[in-house]
């Protein structure tokens, strides 16, 4: 078996709606690497999609799946409940930056986590709107494929979508969008398009993930709270993929001021096995009636038993002091290239949730090409980068936070060369 001959045989049994980036298969590994069915080794700054904050495979994070596993594997929890569910939603109410009493609940992906956040709102506040974002990733069901800001590939031939979805335009400096700007859309939607009091919440990722690693403005979480609190709406921040240690807190909201009032999480929360959350004050949470919310496989032990073990990593590893660590050094190298990379237009983000982006050195406009021509080079030297933005002309760097400093030297070099 071989690269080649495999990569063919997919091509014969999936189908090309789920694009794949690499034409190499993994076979085993470990921390920040990857061996692929040929013995080719590659330094991992994807991260099975901002998935793997405490690496592959971490020995505490097998040894918590081995030992539930000897247990039982499933029962349902709103069947036969568990104290590991109990005991992590503890956890997380105790460390959510969110005003009040919180309580949590558990499901499977990203994408459910943003339903029910909806579905709590909706029932909370008893409003069908929801207003988003441009360039925000939601998810791939239904109602976050409406709520994402990006059409290709997401939404292209899916529609209809759900209604009652509003978009406003997210602050970029890069793209001239001010916080004034974005604001400004919502009061024109408040009179073009719904009355705010029937607008259930407000959903926003203080730090876009496929938007390109875009950082919220902190006066625009603070005019998207004043706005939530004037109309009574529901505020809503999407740390699927910025949660868990990557921006230097454990939570990006950790970086704001003002608090939402529900939270969604997933990806790295169980360090590769499937389980994201919802937290928020508990009035609100509350708002649903028993069965409004649930799932066959939502908060499964194994993947129960994976959180509990990510956030003794993440507190004894000291990851949140390590993101800092590591985005400096990225950063530093990222602001160094633009010397000699006159397309490299911005270095942006929080902790290591750090980006690049691209634009053509003459008219200023995004460039997709050269952001593929980086990623390129770096995978030919051994070194798995992943593009995003709503252009396709960024970069984003996703390394597991416990990548050892050397392994990180040598992707740093790489990246020197991929951007000359």
């Amino acid at each position: 078996m071989n690269n080649k001959n495999l990569q063919q045989r997919r091509l014969d049994a999936t189908p090309r709606g789920v694009g794949v980036m690499c034409d190499f298969y993994a076979q085993s590994a470990e921390n920040s690497t990857i061996t692929d069915i040929e013995g080719n080794q590659y330094i991992d700054f994807a991260a099975g999609i901002a998935v793997l904050n405490t690496g592959h495979r971490h020995p505490h994070l097998v040894q918590a799946v081995e030992a539930q596993l000897q247990a039982f594997t499933h029962t349902a929890y709103q069947i036969v409940p568990y104290e590991s569910y109990v005991s992590l939603a503890e956890k997380i109410n105790a460390v959510a930056p969110i005003d009040g009493k919180r309580k949590t609940t558990f499901f499977t992906t990203g994408a459910e986590a943003v339903e029910n956040a909806v579905k709590i709102a909706r029932a909370y506040t008893g409003r069908p709107g929801v207003i988003a974002f441009g360039g925000g990733f939601h998810g791939r069901t239904y109602m976050t494929m409406a709520l994402t800001g990006k059409v290709a590939p997401y939404k292209k031939g899916f529609g209809p979508f759900p209604g009652s979805v509003y978009h406003a335009p997210y602050p970029s400096a890069l793209q001239g969008i001010s916080t004034a700007d974005s604001i400004k859309a919502i009061e024109r939607l408040f009179k073009a398009d719904i009355d705010p009091t029937q607008v259930a919440a407000i959903i926003f990722e203080p730090v876009q993930g496929e938007g390109g690693f875009v950082v919220a403005p902190a006066e625009f979480v603070a005019a998207i709270r004043r706005i939530c609190d004037e109309h009574g709406i529901v505020m809503i921040a999407d740390e699927v993929q910025s949660g868990f240690a990557r921006t230097g807190e454990l939570f990006a909201m950790d970086h704001y001021a003002d608090k939402a009032d529900l939270m969604t999480m997933a990806k790295s929360l169980a360090g590769g096995m499937p389980l994201s959350g919802v937290v928020g004050k508990a009035d609100i949470m509350d708002a649903p009636a028993p069965g409004g919310l649930g799932g066959t496989y939502a908060g499964n032990p194994l993947s129960i038993a994976a959180a509990h073990a990510v956030l003794d990593i993440i507190r004894d590893e000291k990851l949140c002091q390590r993101a800092a660590a590591l985005g400096e050094q990225l950063r530093a190298t990222l602001t160094d290239a633009q010397a000699e990379c006159p397309e490299l237009a911005e270095v942006r983000g929080l902790g290591s949730m750090i980006a690049a982006e691209f634009c053509d050195a003459a008219t200023g406009e995004p460039s997709a090409a050269v952001a593929q021509r980086v990623q390129k080079k770096a995978l030919d030297q051994g070194l798995l980068l992943l593009t995003c933005g709503q252009y396709g002309n960024v970069i984003r760097f996703l390394y597991p936070l416990t990548i050892p400093q050397d392994q990180f030297a040598r992707a740093l070099d790489i990246i020197k060369v991929a951007t000359k």
